[in-house]
């Protein structure tokens, strides 16, 4: 068996692994060996490319050198990639997954433009005769410079759009507010014009490669554009769809170093980021068009803070809540971003275990995009050792509401704003909520009134079978469950 079958066959083992490892993390309790194939298949196809026939070139020319540098290359970036789990924060998780998602796109962009130069600058002069001349060279060639220039494209823009996402869900104060500039749409329509014409040269004359890095900062620019204009309350569509770009752009780079476990992996991201895009956007009544043209959640809202809250506020106490909830037989935990920034995912465990002594049910309401990223609040719970039988999607458990004794509310916001369903002019209008308006008591655990990513009052506060716990939402759940026990 020559050189390049055993590679060839060891970039089927690494894309078997990615499909088995995508499979195995559809679920709760099998993804964290998907996660390890997954890492396995990547730590194969790695090595492969190691025995790839430039790399085997440039160690005949320069030597060792290049499988050292490829080394010191893997050591940094372990290195970074270790710290940033380590380090980072539960709630950072939708930031971090932003910038993995744009790095994805860079390094695409990178490795187009490295080989384009290598294609077009260091070619013998009778290799670029032919690759202008011959017929059965053209298609090839052809192929080359359109997966080229779209993978800069896609790279730029997923770089860029990532990172203006990182900074809104940093809620960094530039990035806080949507860009709702009226000519946004034709700045993005001109742009998109002139990434199409780039493509056009970059493919007719592939030697000047200036086209192609022309390309990038055109793509660079739409990238912002295209996410600037989105508010933080659709975020979660936003990230989904930056996985997707990230892939896409790896496919393409794929078919420019002729790689073919680039091109599966990249298409299995791709595929898979689509797919829960638009998952996404029909949890939030969005249109998949209107995710790719920008401008979400930019419209404006015709309720004040004090015509909705003004007078109608209940603030309970810990020990007023306790009674409230020895008398239930039947309680909803609905977690929220909130509770991730408190990190009182334990503290809800320790409470459900009190409940659930007293002969209570408890359960748990997820929103397909509570937190800031799709399964946030899973993953949240999930490290609390909650069990996953216990989380109801939307869904299921929508109509159960009206029989819910009790609906405790950490840290959720817009999920469970009833003006989705009364304020045809607020950001989150049309989006499906969970309806914890409908149980008998609802308690809600908040610092304060102050609004949520989509930057609108809540009805629900001001209700009147709802009572408001202000407090820190980790503190508040362990001074409820200690009330509790006492009882």
């Amino acid at each position: 068996m020559s050189n390049q079958s055993l590679i060839n066959l060891a970039y089927l083992t690494a894309s078997m692994l990615f499909i088995m490892a995508f499979k195995l993390m559809t679920g709760p309790r099998t993804a964290v060996r998907g996660n390890y194939l997954g890492a396995a298949g990547m730590a194969i196809a790695i090595l492969a490319a190691c025995f790839e026939k430039p790399v085997v070139l440039s160690l005949t020319t320069y030597g060792a050198w290049p499988l050292v540098m490829l080394g010191i290359a893997g050591v940094i970036g372990g290195v970074i990639g270790a710290v940033m789990a380590i380090k980072y924060p539960m709630t950072g998780m939708p930031q971090m997954v932003a910038l993995l998602n744009g790095f994805g796109g860079a390094a695409s962009t990178l490795v187009a433009g490295a080989e384009l130069w290598n294609m077009t600058h260091n070619a013998s002069s009778s290799d670029a005769v032919l690759m202008a001349n011959s017929v059965r060279q053209l298609a090839p060639w052809t192929q080359f410079a359109i997966a080229t220039a779209l993978t800069g494209l896609i790279g730029a823009v997923t770089f860029w759009g990532s990172l203006v996402a990182f900074a809104k869900l940093e809620e960094l104060k530039s990035f806080k507010k949507a860009w709702t500039h009226p000519l946004r749409h034709w700045i993005n329509l001109c742009l998109a014009i002139a990434t199409l014409c780039l493509i056009g040269a970059v493919c007719a004359y592939p030697d000047w490669t200036i086209l192609f890095w022309l390309l990038v900062v055109v793509g660079s620019v739409l990238g912002c554009t295209l996410t600037l204009p989105i508010g933080g309350a659709d975020m979660p569509v936003v990230i989904c769809l930056l996985n997707s770009y990230s892939g896409l752009a790896a496919a393409a780079a794929g078919f420019v170093i002729d790689n073919s476990v680039l091109v599966i992996a990249g298409s299995l991201v791709g595929a898979s980021g689509l797919i829960l895009t638009a998952i996404m956007c029909k949890a939030m009544n969005r249109s998949l068009v209107g995710v790719l043209f920008g401008g979400l959640g930019t419209s404006t809202s015709t309720i004040s803070d004090d015509s909705v809250y003004a007078g109608k506020i209940k603030s309970a106490g810990v020990e007023e809540i306790a009674m409230v909830l020895e008398g239930a037989s039947r309680v909803v935990i609905v977690p929220g971003y909130g509770l991730a920034v408190a990190q009182a995912q334990h503290a809800v465990r320790e409470l459900a275990n009190a409940l659930e002594k007293r002969g209570t049910t408890v359960e748990y309401a997820i929103h397909p995009v509570a937190g800031r990223m799709p399964g946030h609040m899973n993953v949240l719970l999930a490290e609390a050792d909650i069990p996953y039988e216990k989380l109801r999607e939307m869904d299921d458990i929508n109509p159960t509401f009206p029989e819910t004794d009790v609906a405790i509310v950490i840290g959720a916001n817009d999920v469970v704003n009833p003006a989705a369903r009364s304020d045809p002019k607020c950001p989150i209008a049309g989006m499906p909520i969970l309806d914890v308006d409908k149980a008998r008591t609802v308690i809600v655990v908040k610092r304060s009134l102050a609004p949520g990513f989509a930057g609108i009052p809540n009805p629900l506060f001001a209700a009147d079978n709802t009572l408001m716990y202000f407090a820190d939402g980790k503190k508040a759940i362990l001074d409820l469950t200690a009330a509790l026990e006492k009882a």
